[in-house]
């Protein structure tokens, strides 16, 4: 008999391009998964914070969405994506061949299987050590001055592999780029994040 797979609260879904980070530039299909207690005054998907708000979705629902393009890599974002076991996600979307990313605050332990994660810390409600060590590219969002002391905090507890990057908060962008433009000149193992998305006028 077919095993169906425990739903998960999805906002939204769609195949664009990653804007940020490491991957910036590579197509790949997002799964935007509904929940978020972190909290983040800036954030700019607060509709998906109150995951009641969006339908439950099957995991063999969401692989034949990313079988209908032609994505290689999938990205879970959020919301805060480890709100939920996503063992069942990336073990079905493995199997199919797709390279499963992961976007997380780091808040909540690791489910699942990624080939790819990308911790975002946020101040608001702290990342676990444990996530930290697993993180592939940590991804800092500068919003104030004070960002950058916390960026360098947070490097501190992930491995020596880790990429290290600073992302300016959209609606801060121009007044944060030349801080951390001199920043990165006097840090050259940093690198610079920009929601290039964004500028594209994409999701």
């Amino acid at each position: 008999m077919h095993c169906i797979s425990n739903p998960l609260p999805v906002m939204e879904t769609f195949y664009s391009i990653q804007g940020e980070g490491y991957y910036q530039g590579h197509a790949a299909f997002f799964i935007r998964l509904a929940g978020c207690d972190v909290g983040c005054v800036w954030c700019d998907v607060k509709e998906s914070w109150d995951a009641n708000q969006h339908p439950m979705q099957h995991i063999e629902n969401l692989v034949e969405q990313v079988k209908a393009t032609k994505a290689e890599i999938v990205i879970v974002t959020g919301g805060e994506p480890l709100m939920y076991d996503c063992s069942q996600l990336t073990t079905a979307l493995q199997a199919n061949g797709y390279r499963t990313h992961l976007e997380t605050s780091g808040a909540y332990p690791i489910s699942g299987n990624w080939d790819w994660i990308c911790v975002s810390p946020k101040k608001f409600k702290a990342p676990l050590h444990e996530v930290m060590q697993l993180a592939n590219e940590l991804k800092m969002v500068m919003y104030h001055s004070s960002d950058f002391q916390w960026a360098k905090q947070q490097a501190e507890f992930v491995s020596e592999n880790c990429l290290l990057f600073l992302q300016p908060e959209w609606s801060k962008e121009k007044q944060m780029l030349p801080a951390i433009t001199q920043f990165i000149q006097e840090n050259p193992h940093w690198k610079l994040s920009l929601q290039i998305h964004k500028y594209l006028g994409v999701r």
